[in-house]
């Protein structure tokens, strides 16, 4: 993904992402506000080892060193019962050693340092100052008198200072109201990226053209934006010849002008991966564009499942395709015109109970080669082909296929198995159209932008 696909996947997913950070800045605020007030306070302890006033230098050391590997073992032993018990008996504590022990913490700052920090927490920040002079007092009775005593009774050889001893503080440590609340605004971002990632991980719908280039190897030859209105004038080109759209389908017709398919009349199929992606539509307000050009048109209406051909453009369709492939009209007297320029139009008539094999058989062909000798261009609307092979049959017979793809509908596997089904049959795909293209948001496109 590029830079542009990760901007576009983000303004996309916009309110999800920033609706998981507000919820994430409430939780961060709900438990800051529920977290118990506490304060923390700490003393500092040094440890030293006596060698003398005449020591030697190496004597130093070895004291030295002495110090720094008792510092290890001291700090396992601050939170014990040796160091805590007579804490809670000289203060008088209501605390069992364990509850006090949660409350204690001992570190020092190198594996090097000879200096202990004791931290002691609590909710009383009198008594958090309290109980850490107290442990550290206790810790030094302890260490004196019981760990590191000679056994002649001379005085320890391990001396323990505080270098300073703990005040009792004035702001508490926890909760921290702003970083928790950051916190969890951050991880509520983090988690509506994660989820808007994924959301594009598993959909693979095409959205821009970009996308339709990356399915199939076909050129794109056009692009068509979105119509809410669509539906209740799909012949836009017919209806408003100054709407965008109308332009975008001119557009259209100059690409295919563009297409290399050699001398002669031109016979294009007209599918889609699947239903409702605008296949009819296109191949409708393209055949008027090409008959304002002054070309001889003829549009087919081979959808013979769910013909819609007739509907568009206002004409009768009981008697169309299926009664010329059968023998029960002729062409010649079912073609239908339209408009001002040179359109024809043969509606796909009943609805036959086969509808692949009608158009797979001779008389098809011959209807084929009978419509070249009389037209420029033969425009044929064909059901999806995705859902039945009946584009594929047509698309041997003709010059090739159109792929229609709509944006934010059609799943990019689909529309490459569309391509990859074509192909075997040993037909080609020209290119694609895509429809219904955004005009405004996250997947605006500069097709978007032309067509609306």
């Amino acid at each position: 993904m590029t830079v542009q696909d990760y901007v576009r996947l983000l303004r996309r997913n916009l309110v999800l992402i920033v609706s998981l950070a507000l919820i994430g800045l409430s939780i961060g605020l709900l438990v800051a506000l529920t977290t118990p007030t506490r304060y923390t306070t700490s003393t500092q302890l040094l440890v030293s080892a006596q060698a003398g006033d005449a020591a030697t230098p190496s004597e130093l050391n070895l004291a030295r060193g002495y110090a720094q590997q008792a510092v290890s073992s001291y700090i396992d032993i601050i939170p014990s019962s040796l160091v805590l018990q007579p804490v809670i008996d000289d203060l008088g504590l209501d605390y069992t050693v364990a509850q006090l022990s949660s409350k204690v913490s001992a570190t020092a700052a190198s594996t090097t340092s000879t200096a202990i920090t004791l931290t002691v927490s609590d909710r009383n920040p009198a008594q958090a100052a309290r109980l850490a002079n107290a442990i550290g007092d206790s810790f030094t009775a302890v260490v004196a008198e019981q760990l590191e005593r000679p056994v002649d009774a001379r005085p320890s050889l391990v001396r323990i200072d505080t270098l300073e001893a703990a005040s009792v503080p004035v702001s508490p440590s926890a909760p921290n109201i702003p970083l928790t609340v950051a916190l969890g605004a951050l991880l509520g971002l983090v988690g509506g990226i994660g989820v808007a990632v994924l959301r594009s991980v598993l959909d693979n719908r095409i959205r821009t053209i970009e996308d339709v280039e990356r399915a199939v190897s076909a050129p794109t030859l056009g692009g068509i934006a979105l119509d809410p209105h669509a539906k209740k004038r799909p012949l836009v080109v017919a209806a408003d010849a100054r709407d965008p759209r109308a332009e975008a389908f001119r557009s259209l017709r100059t690409n295919v002008k563009f297409l290399d398919l050699g001398e002669g009349s031109m016979a294009l199929v007209v599918t889609s991966a699947g239903p409702g992606e605008g296949k009819s539509t296109t191949t409708a307000n393209l055949a008027i564009t090409f008959a304002e050009s002054g070309a001889r048109v003829a549009l087919i209406d081979a959808d013979l499942r769910l013909p819609r051909i007739a509907d568009y453009f206002s004409i009768e369709g009981g008697v169309g395709l299926t009664e010329v492939l059968i023998g029960r009209a002729v062409a010649s007297e079912t073609l239908q015109h339209w408009g001002r320029g040179a359109l024809f139009i043969l509606p796909a008539g009943t609805v036959p109970p086969n509808p692949a094999e009608l158009l797979g058989s001779t008389a098809m062909t011959a209807l084929l080669n009978d419509l070249k000798a009389a037209f420029d261009i033969i425009l044929i609307d064909s059901p999806p082909v995705g859902l039945v092979t009946d584009a594929a049959v047509l698309a041997r017979q003709t010059q090739g296929a159109i792929l229609v793809t709509a944006s934010g509908k059609t799943r990019a596997n689909r529309l490459s198995d569309a391509e990859a089904t074509i192909e075997k049959s040993g037909a080609k795909v020209l290119g694609t159209v895509v429809t219904m293209l955004p005009t405004k948001g996250a997947d605006r496109t500069a097709y978007g932008v032309y067509g609306g």
